[in-house]
């Protein structure tokens, strides 16, 4: 099978440095979600676009990067995402007039090598740092009422018996409590895309969802990020087409905006994802290997789980850093850019990325272990691609030194290339951040690998404050820093 263009690859969890904690590349590879088709793309390397001056770019292959980290700009009070889907409806829902149940496709259609046999599709890939708590929550559950609503909503359904294939036949009406899978999926599927993309090096596909009342979808920056002259299109529930083009992305935070005609369809509400617990359970909704509309469910696995996803092989050579909510619903290439639900219908997160075992080939399926981008993480970075094109990253102006071994994560004691190791005048600096210093610690949380700093530094805004906790002489000793933003 040909490696599909804008593929990101992740290693799994790595050996050494302690139990679960990653330190040296395995041989094991994850995909990233988003069904690109074709040969792949060959992209530049280099610098990180959205590295400040004096930090040098990521070591060849998958290493951890030395970067300083860098957050979204505050938010624009003018531009609210406008969530207009309420969570719980009770009037029956639109369908009336007759479905048509047509036989399985045989195959792809022709000139185009998507299809449920030869598909070969993306997932991002992760690299699991285990070595931090994912769940986070130290006992503390949540509770939600499971009881349906007391007013049922009718969902349309064409399961009547006695069908003949290809034939019109009169919608069912089967009633389904509010909150239920059913009525949840019925309720947010009308404003749930698919996202095609064609480009010189061919075809690629993903998923997405409406945002906004002005035509704004959200999706993975890794389902768009094709090459020049890419024509994207995105497709309805209803089978309707419309062209897209792309507002804004941001490889760093794998996240990009397209506008189209959205007609009427309703905004999905973005829901608040500190809020969401161990537990929880959720629905997963895209278009794995091109089936669209698609519905999976499972529950929150863990939160604050550390990934990154890098471009090693695909046309994007930019690592993407994730604060992800693990699930297990099932996600598989071509979920890229779907959304995450709440029993309520509202979007906890952006699904992103799977796992993958070592060793397990070249291609990717669910295996229960799926990465979505937090709701509010993906709001944020939203509006300011939409305001701007751009979004902005948070820094603390350190080097980290990916060589080391030992507990925590080091701060490199030397410059490289006469840059220093800490950036003079900068946030970690103006904190009394040293060179050659332990970081063990970010916000109360313990940290074994730079990546883990990396996204726990990036979860975060501009001008939000964090605690750093650093070792010396044998003491921990909480540093308070005020993150800015990276130039570039």
């Amino acid at each position: 099978m040909t490696q599909p263009p804008g593929e990101q690859y992740l290693p799994p969890p790595l050996p050494g440095g302690g139990p679960g904690v990653p330190r040296t590349p395995p041989p094991g590879w994850a995909l990233p979600i988003g069904h690109p088709l074709g040969p792949p793309r060959t992209g530049a390397s280099g610098t990180r676009p959205d590295e400040p001056p004096g930090v040098p770019g990521p070591p060849p292959g998958p290493l951890y990067p030395t970067i300083p980290l860098s957050p979204p700009v505050p938010l624009s009070p003018t531009l609210p995402l406008s969530p207009t889907l309420p969570p719980s409806p009770t009037g029956p829902l639109p369908g009336d007039g007759g479905v048509v149940v047509a036989p399985a496709p045989a195959g792809p259609p022709p000139g185009r090598s998507r299809g449920t046999g030869a598909v070969i599709a993306t997932a991002a890939s992760v690299s699991l740092l285990t070595g931090l708590l994912g769940g986070g929550l130290g006992g503390w559950l949540v509770t939600r009422d499971a009881s349906p609503a007391a007013a049922p909503t009718t969902v349309p359904s064409a399961s009547a018996p006695g069908r003949t294939a290809g034939a019109v036949v009169p919608t069912v009406a089967v009633t389904r409590p509010v909150g239920s899978v059913a009525e949840v999926a019925a309720r947010v599927l009308p404003s749930i895309v698919q996202i095609e993309v064609e480009d010189s090096s061919g075809e690629s596909s993903g998923s997405g969802f409406v945002i906004d009342g002005s035509g704004h979808i959200l999706t993975n920056n890794h389902v768009v990020s094709g090459g020049t002259g890419a024509k994207v299109t995105v497709v309805f529930d209803d089978g309707s087409h419309r062209r897209a083009t792309v507002v804004g992305a941001d490889a760093s935070y794998d996240l990009a905006v397209l506008k189209a005609d959205t007609g009427r369809r309703p905004a999905l509400q973005l829901g608040d994802s500190d809020a969401v617990a161990v537990g929880d359970p959720v629905i997963a909704i895209g278009a794995p290997l091109g089936l669209q509309s698609t519905v999976t469910t499972g529950i929150v696995s863990a939160k604050n789980r550390p990934v990154s996803a890098g471009g090693a092989g695909g046309s994007d050579t930019t690592t993407s850093y994730l604060n992800a909510i693990q699930t297990d619903a099932a996600i598989n290439p071509g979920n890229s850019g779907g959304p995450l639900v709440d029993a309520s219908g509202a979007v906890v997160g952006v699904n992103s990325a799977i796992a993958r075992a070592p060793g397990s080939g070249g291609s990717a399926g669910n295996i229960g272990l799926g990465f979505a981008i937090p709701a509010n993480q993906a709001k944020r970075t939203a509006q300011q691609l939409i305001a701007t094109g751009h979004a902005q990253h948070p820094m603390i102006g350190v080097m980290l030194d990916e060589t080391y071994t030992g507990e925590g994560v080091k701060v490199r004691s030397t410059a490289v290339q006469g840059k220093p190791a800490v950036t003079p005048g900068g946030p970690a600096d103006k904190a009394g951040v040293k060179p050659g210093e332990l970081i063990v610690g970010v916000d109360g949380r313990p940290v074994t690998s730079p990546v883990e700093v990396v996204v726990a530094v990036r979860a975060h805004a501009v001008g939000d404050t964090i605690t750093l906790t650093v070792r010396r002489a044998g003491k921990d000793v909480p540093l308070t820093v005020t993150l800015v933003a990276a130039e570039g």
